[in-house]
């Protein structure tokens, strides 16, 4: 193997941000943390000492990319609702107030054809034991794509109100 497509691979998926700085690893780990999580850990899981987590964390925690969880040990965890303020924003600043309702509406009509199929107002409606063996894995495909067009939609309706108020303030 050369040392051009070693540099090309994709990192290990354990250790995605190994080759990076301790800002950046520290950044990897609470993005991975799933609940609070010690200083102790994420320090552990980027590799670096935990004065060094500390203090990255609390940079993250006054962006709001984090939130600290005061206690006996102090806690962090990735700010869910910062990522999703993020992902709105990036979509009202990259689609057009029509492009964003366009894709509302497509999401819209996705979901209105699983709740049909499964005579069910939501994914967590379903009873997959219900249905024979053999279609079980699609059906949990179903479910998990149904309940990404929710997630979806309602961060493309969010982005089309902030798109369509911000074209209307330009225009006053």
């Amino acid at each position: 193997m050369t040392a051009q497509s070693r540099d090309d691979d994709p990192p290990p998926f354990e250790q995605p941000f190994a080759n990076e700085d301790t800002k950046q690893r520290v950044y990897g780990a609470i993005l991975q943390a799933r609940e609070p999580t010690t200083v102790a850990e994420i320090a552990a899981r980027a590799d670096c000492s935990e004065e060094s987590a500390r203090t990255h964390l609390a940079f993250y925690a006054d962006l709001g990319i984090v939130i600290r969880h005061e206690g006996r040990p102090v806690m962090y965890e990735r700010n869910d609702e910062y990522f999703q303020w993020r992902r709105v924003n990036e979509l009202a600043r990259k689609n057009s107030v029509e492009e964003l309702q366009t894709r509302v509406s497509e999401l819209t009509d996705r979901i209105e054809e699983y709740r049909a199929e499964y005579d069910a107002d939501s994914p967590a409606m379903v009873d997959v034991l219900e249905f024979d063996a053999s279609r079980v894995d699609n059906v949990y495909t179903d479910l998990s794509d149904w309940a990404t067009a929710l997630e979806e939609r309602e961060l493309h309706e969010r982005a089309r109100r902030k798109a369509a108020s911000s074209t209307a303030s330009s225009v006053s």
